[in-house]
């Protein structure tokens, strides 16, 4: 939980203040709004979720379960792109905030004499967090786990204890609750572009349910926590293929996560409505003017509004006498500690996600498998957009709420398909109308947050472009690796024969398309035109095609006599080429080569390539032999490849 908490709890450092910039004065019940969605709807999707994929792919891995070919594996590629925005931007933007703890602190040794020089120092601090967070990966990740539960743990200590004596406070001091009542029936909300105008109960709370989604973040640690499933302990018991200890544990964190961290949110939204003064925060006025000459110095509270009040900077002075600059010093070392250990769990998404699928699809190198090279290849990526973002919380904050909820969104949307595939009945009652009801909400959220924000999803396009054509390279790049994970054998009556036929003398095999001729007809004409002797036996293969989209796959293999012919029937199978060489190289191994009889095809080698790659087909004699060439480089090992007679 403290794993996933990084990256969750650790929002707090930033949350108040982005709910305040985003919805004013009704932060609070904007907050109340957005705790419900948390509670009942993200907890209930989740939950789910955890008990459908529990060996950590989340609502991605879902929906790839139930989606095929290639239009199945580019919507897998775009959430793909959508789940390294959310981890990629959670590392940055929480690193880009802990930055501004530091530089603001009074300690801090350096002088932030204007706006440009906070934000290059802002880029070098947040810069080097990143490079320190992929170091400690490099190390290992059991130590990374290890750290995670001491610094949450602090954190939420003395989170609780700002939080809890601020409560206090407003109950000692119910004037600053009333003052903030007042403000809000007067609609003086500190809020740009009202949605609604009026100032009654019932408008403030349509508009309050209207801009919840601006405070998107708050919904921010449910894909990770489902993402580090597979390091939840589940019983000694547990069935592999579904572990319900290990579901049940997930759910517990879950909820323990999304209580702690709702009852934070909803008290800190209050506190920071209360007491910060709005000349701190925003640049709005109380009509919702801005005013852009306010210089980012004056707002003393903006991403970091707790910290603000815990080092008693607020006009009212300290709130209980412990706050100061000795207690806000030790407020700001623990946030910047857990924002840029809020790193640790993006990274350990993403280093569970990318070889779960890439990899597997044939669209990542296989050095993609390994931890070093990829902690790597994300830290330079997060010094790019580190440096193009120049380390704003406020820039970064929109790509983050995006690849959250189309995450989200998604969850839901594999949750009512799984569940209408699971239920039997009327299609009324195999309906999921909750979890319905529940992806509606994700979904207008989302929209909401893109209209607001379209920076966000152009944020989110650029990574969604960039793994398309990435991946799609590499597929091109490694269609001609063997790519072959052995034959499942049907039943022991085909394991004898094939021991059987690869002890031969000599095979010769021979592809046949089920459907279009006899086998009489077929094994005639290639007898004729192969100059095949009688005597030799002909094993014929029929290969049929699965989900050509894959790229590694298990086929099964059948083999059967008709009229005292053998016929090897592959079942399964993403590529005839590649099936046909698996099968010559295995019988290969033992005794000698066989022999690979086609007929001649006039196909041209575009349309050739094209039908390789896309729907496994293509020139399959040619693929074949180059196929062979490839992955055997003793010429004295490889089966023969004849290709005569006419088209």
């Amino acid at each position: 939980m403290c794993l996933t908490g990084v990256d969750y709890f650790s929002t707090l450092g930033y949350q108040p203040s982005i709910a305040y910039e985003n919805a004013g004065l009704l932060a609070p019940l904007a907050t109340i709004v957005l705790v419900v969605v948390t509670l009942f709807g993200a907890l209930p999707i989740y939950s789910y979720v955890a008990g459908r994929s529990h060996t950590g792919q989340g609502s991605i891995g879902m929906l790839a379960k139930l989606v095929s070919g290639w239009g199945g594996k580019t919507l897998v590629l775009t959430l793909l792109g959508f789940a390294a925005t959310d981890f990629v931007i959670t590392k940055t933007l929480s690193g880009a905030d802990a930055a501004v703890h530091l530089i603001t602190n009074p300690l801090w040794p350096l002088s932030v004499a204007d706006d440009a020089e906070k934000t290059r120092q802002a880029i070098l601090v947040t810069s080097f967090l990143l490079v320190l967070l992929g170091a400690s990966f490099m190390r290992g990740f059991r130590e990374v786990i290890g750290l995670a539960a001491i610094i949450v743990g602090i954190y939420l200590a003395i989170n609780t204890i700002v939080v809890g004596a601020c409560v206090v406070y407003l109950v000692e001091h119910p004037e600053y609750f009333q003052r903030f009542l007042d403000h809000v029936q007067a609609g003086e909300w500190h809020l740009k572009d009202a949605p609604l105008s009026g100032t009654n109960s019932m408008t403030i709370i349509a508009i309050s349910l209207i801009i919840f989604p601006k405070l998107a973040l708050g919904l921010s640690g449910f894909e990770t926590g489902v993402a580090v499933m597979p390091l939840v302990r589940g019983r000694p018991g547990d069935d592999p293929r579904e572990p319900h200890g290990r579901i049940a544990n997930t759910r517990k964190l879950l909820i323990t996560a999304a209580v702690v961290m709702s009852t934070f949110l909803v008290a800190s939204s209050i506190v920071v409505a209360c007491l910060v003064p709005p000349e701190h925060l925003t640049r709005l006025d109380a009509a919702g003017h801005e005013n852009p000459d306010i210089p980012l110095s004056d707002l003393k509270a903006k991403d970091r509004a707790l910290a603000y009040i815990a080092h008693g900077e607020n006009p009212e002075g300290k709130l209980v006498p412990f706050f100061g600059a000795t207690f806000g010093t030790i407020y700001d070392i623990s946030t910047v500690i857990i924002l840029w250990f809020a790193g640790a769990s993006a990274m350990a998404g993403l280093l569970n996600l990318v070889p779960q699928y890439l990899p597997r699809y044939g669209m990542a190198p296989e050095w993609t498998r390994a931890t070093r090279p990829l902690v790597l290849v994300f830290t330079l990526i997060n010094l790019a957009v580190t440096v193009i973002f120049r380390a704003s919380v406020d820039a970064q904050s929109a790509a983050y709420a995006t690849g959250v909820l189309v995450l989200m969104t998604s969850a839901g949307v594999a949750s009512v398909i799984d569940l209408w595939q699971r239920r039997t009945g009327r299609w009324f009652t195999r309906i999921a109308w909750i979890f319905v009801f529940i992806t509606l909400v994700f979904a207008y959220t989302t929209v909401a947050n893109v209209i607001e924000k379209p920076d966000g999803i152009k944020i989110a396009a650029f990574f969604i472009v960039g793994i398309i054509v990435m991946s799609f390279a590499s597929r091109i790049a490694r269609s001609r690796e063997l790519r072959f994970a052995g034959f499942k054998i049907a039943d022991v009556e085909t394991r004898f024969m094939w021991d059987t036929i690869r002890h031969l003398e000599l095979t010769i095999l021979v592809p046949h398309r089920p459907g279009r001729r006899s086998l009489a007809n077929k094994e005639q004409q290639i007898r004729r035109e192969h100059r095949i002797p009688r005597d030799l036996m002909i094993v014929f293969i029929e290969v049929v095609l699965a989900d050509t989209s894959d790229f590694v796959n298990e086929p099964l293999l059948k083999i059967e006599q008709e009229e005292g012919r053998f016929i090897m029937r592959i079942t399964g199978a993403a590529s005839i080429s590649h099936t046909l060489a698996a099968v010559a190289l295995e019988m290969a191994k033992v005794g000698r080569p066989p022999e690979i009889h086609f007929g001649w095809t006039d196909e041209s080698s575009v349309s050739g390539t094209l039908g390789f790659l896309l729907f496994g087909e293509g020139n399959v004699p040619w693929m074949v032999r180059d196929l062979i060439r490839r992955a055997e480089p003793d010429e004295a090992k490889r089966p023969l490849i004849i290709i005569a007679g006419s088209a």
